[in-house]
């Protein structure tokens, strides 16, 4: 992310006010980045990392691994920093060509149909969660192995139990627990976590 003053400043408001935490450094770096982007300082007892997301995550996005995102704002929300650092591919779900199907979502048929093409993905479920459903049906049935899920949906129906599925399986991930959440917060995860990964592996590409 290309910085400006007053990020910096807000930034150092952010870290007057937060208090005593039990993040790593680099899961400081998402959090803060998150409220941030929110200034929703309650997302410090929600954000949940599973074991090794951070670098799982880092390694994918140093690898060009495909990233697969559910709706165009979170698109748009991580396309700077990912054109400008790893440049990995980026398809969103609502663009996928699929046949019209009257029992999914367009948001849900168009990330499985992506996820079955990339099924060792970076996926990013900002706001559909018809499209978590999605994805955690083809991690039960063993049809894809992603390299970590990032889900923030708002939640109010049936997400709960889907995240509690992903939160149970090996796959490395970053969710929210609770209703909250929405697609900015994908992003700036996301953000936070190329950041991460150009300091980490970007020497090599320069």
């Amino acid at each position: 992310m290309e910085w400006h003053v007053i990020d910096a400043e807000s930034l150092a408001i952010i870290d007057s006010e937060i208090g005593d935490h039990v993040f790593s450094p680099a899961e400081y770096e998402i959090v803060r980045r998150v409220i941030y982007a929110t200034a929703d300082f309650e997302y410090k007892s929600l954000i949940r990392f599973s074991e090794r997301a951070l670098q799982a995550g880092a390694a994918a996005l140093a690898a060009r691994t495909t990233i697969v995102v559910d709706v165009p704002m979170v698109q748009v929300g991580i396309a700077y920093d990912i054109q400008n650092t790893f440049a990995n591919p980026v398809y969103c779900s609502m663009e996928a060509l699929t046949r019209p199907q009257k029992e999914k979502t367009r948001a849900a048929w168009g990330i499985e149909t992506l996820a079955k093409r990339y099924p060792e993905g970076i996926f990013v479920v900002g706001q559909a969660q018809t499209a978590l459903t999605a994805l955690v049906d083809l991690i039960a049935a063993e049809e894809i192995r992603p390299a970590l899920i990032i889900a923030t949906p708002v939640e109010f129906v049936s997400v709960d139990a889907a995240k509690e599925i992903l939160q149970d399986s090996l796959v490395p991930h970053i969710t929210i627990d609770s209703r909250k959440g929405n697609a900015v917060v994908a992003a700036a995860i996301v953000d936070g976590l190329v950041d991460l990964a150009w300091q980490a592996y970007g020497q090599d590409r320069k």
